[in-house]
């Protein structure tokens, strides 16, 4: 079965108009003689989010290529914080890349349902096959991925065309909800639940869970909807572990906004609409901080 997403028809830009007759000047009138009009400046954007923006990859792993002099700008070693203009030339390991003019355009969204046995690299030593390999072809660019499931994991991903709305999609100060369906194997105490809210230590500092409610299970193994605001490395499994607990199985079902939708089998995935994407780039506002009273 195919999973192709139907895509929105693309609408034509509205000519513009010419210019009155009455606005033209003369051929044979002079304009007044003065001085000259300073040069326009030229627009520029930093490197690292003209590379994220064009979808070469998120703002942290350019800013990582930047450091180790795998980028040029005008065949000279770029550096973090460049800023470049619409005439330069970047190139990311020797290779001239094309960068967005405008930027006027949605970026894509793709969500995945990845199965166990996948992980979240393009590329990977022992062979095992990687969550790209069923991603479809992009031009210009690449999918960058939205977070990470380790290899076990299974459930909703996301995947984008835009380095910059990745970035967005993972910094901490948007606080995107995480929520994962976990079963495990026995029951936690009610000392246990206590410290999975209200905080346990682990290697990295506190995690605690914005909610834990219990969701049903029979004999031996139980399950739990868990929902948190941050996204470290196996975290949730290390938060039951760290409780006594070990988790048998592990889903994602929701990331910020985006569900996982009911009818996306493992192993396909299915394109947001230009609307979605709208209201999804409409989510993504910073909680304001609370205002100090005054004394």
């Amino acid at each position: 079965m195919q999973n192709k997403p139907t895509r929105s028809p693309r609408q034509k830009n509205s000519p513009l108009r010419p210019p009155s007759k009455t606005e033209s000047i003369p051929r044979r009138a002079r304009a007044p003689v003065g001085p000259a009009r300073p040069a326009e400046p030229v627009e520029t954007v930093k490197l690292q989010k003209a590379l994220a923006d064009a979808g070469h990859g998120s703002r942290r792993e350019i800013e990582e290529w930047i450091a180790a002099g795998r980028v040029s700008v005008n065949n000279e070693t770029a550096h973090v914080g460049q800023r470049i203009g619409p005439e330069d030339k970047v190139r990311v390991n020797g290779r001239l890349v094309q960068l967005k003019a405008g930027g006027a355009r949605l970026p894509r969204v793709l969500l995945y349902h990845k199965p166990e046995g996948e992980i979240v690299s393009r590329e990977d030593p022992a062979g095992r096959p990687t969550v790209f390999e069923k991603l479809p072809r992009i031009n210009n660019g690449r999918w960058i991925a939205v977070g990470r499931l380790d290899f076990n994991s299974c459930g909703l991903m996301l995947f984008t065309s835009s380095g910059e709305l990745a970035n967005q999609l993972m910094h901490p100060r948007y606080e995107l909800e995480r929520e994962y369906a976990v079963r495990v194997l026995g029951e936690p105490t009610p000392e246990a639940m206590e410290l999975l809210k209200t905080g346990v230590e682990l290697e990295d500092g506190i995690a605690r869970f914005n909610r834990i409610f219990e969701a049903g299970g029979e004999g031996a193994n139980r399950w739990y909807n868990v929902t948190l605001s941050e996204g470290r490395n196996r975290e949730v499994r290390r938060m039951f572990e760290a409780v006594g607990v070990q988790v048998s199985r592990l889903m994602r079902v929701r990331y910020g906004p985006v569900q996982l939708p009911p009818g996306l089998k493992r192993g396909l995935w299915r394109e947001l609409e230009l609307p979605e994407v709208t209201l999804l780039l409409k989510t993504l506002t910073p909680p304001k901080k609370p205002e100090k009273s005054g004394t």
